[in-house]
């Protein structure tokens, strides 16, 4: 199993579903900009998460999962089941993801080209859920130099990065604005499905 690119997986219904399950999540942990490791820089995009751990970043300590928000303290909301069914349907791996970042991208909000390997156990896929406006997704190599190409991430698209693919370089160029009438206010959710440990 290697990249896999599976438009419209999410039905108009199931993404409205979804976004009503997120704005729940959102409601008990807030999105919060998160920080780079070292310049303390903030990101263009806002975030939270769910599942028993969440990614953070931060100036002092950096990359991580940690099992609280940064900001209430106060353990992460449970993952939807729409999301766990479809890990159990698309991802191939036995156990269940245990975090899922949220990133919400608002107009001009973009995210450089980065791996996702601040899990212990690499073996596992990374399963991605669009919802909202295309998003211009750029997946390249295993190395930052490796030849890349370009899809445009429309609501309801799912990518999963497994195998040979699993640390595959990838990020978003941009947003197109008002390409989705899904967000009255606008912008991107991204929803990251991993699994952390062993």
């Amino acid at each position: 199993m290697a990249f896999q690119y599976l438009p419209g997986r999410f039905s108009p219904d199931d993404q409205q579903e979804l976004l009503s399950a997120l704005r729940e999540i959102i409601a008990k942990a807030p999105l919060y900009t998160p920080t780079m490791p070292g310049t303390g820089r903030p990101m263009s995009v806002r975030m939270t998460n769910c599942g028993p751990l969440g990614w953070v970043t931060d100036k002092e300590r950096g990359y991580r999962y940690e099992p609280a928000h940064p900001v209430t303290g106060k353990p992460w909301p449970e993952m939807p089941e729409k999301l766990l069914d479809l890990w159990r349907e698309v991802a191939g791996h036995g156990a269940p993801p245990e975090a899922c970042l949220i990133n919400y991208y608002a107009a001009g909000a973009r995210m450089g080209l980065h791996q996702d390997r601040d899990e212990v156990d690499l073996s596992a896929p990374v399963l991605s859920v669009s919802l909202g406006d295309t998003a211009l997704f750029r997946i390249g190599g295993k190395t930052r130099r490796a030849p890349t190409r370009k899809i445009e991430l429309q609501s309801g698209d799912v990518v999963l990065l497994a195998g040979e693919d699993r640390l595959a370089f990838h990020g978003v160029d941009r947003i197109l604005p008002g390409s989705s009438g899904l967000l009255p206010e606008g912008g991107r959710f991204n929803l990251t499905l991993r699994r952390v440990t062993r």
